[in-house]
């Protein structure tokens, strides 16, 4: 599966913003699809997942409750809708699949920047 991750770019605090996965591929509905970010000078963390047909989804604690993750399988894209957003949460934003237990395809990623 490759991957091309769009939507990012600068907003206020408490704004929101889009993120979407581009993917390629004839595997694509088979995959978990992931958002992972990565802040300046930190390492990568993970956000948000969610399965193959779309109907479980999971969150981490840093952005549980702003963020929604979602798909859509005849697009072959997956979303990230982000809220309340916080400088915080300024990174560079990556995709990724999953294949058998393993984040085995990534994006480029898009980069969010949140003013405050």
């Amino acid at each position: 599966v490759q991957l091309q991750a769009s939507g990012g770019g600068l907003v206020q605090a408490g704004g929101s913003l889009r993120l979407s996965c581009a993917a390629s591929g004839r595997t694509f509905s088979t995959n978990a699809m992931g958002w992972f970010r990565q802040a300046p000078g930190k390492e990568r963390d993970f956000g948000a997942r969610i399965s193959g047909g779309g109907g479980y989804t999971y969150y981490a604690d840093s952005v549980k409750g702003r963020v929604t993750i979602s798909r859509d399988n005849a697009k072959n894209t997956v979303y990230l809708q982000m809220n309340s957003l916080k400088p915080e949460d300024t990174a560079v934003y990556y995709c990724a699949a999953n294949t058998a237990g393993r984040w085995d395809s990534w994006g480029k990623g898009t980069l969010v920047t949140v003013s405050s």
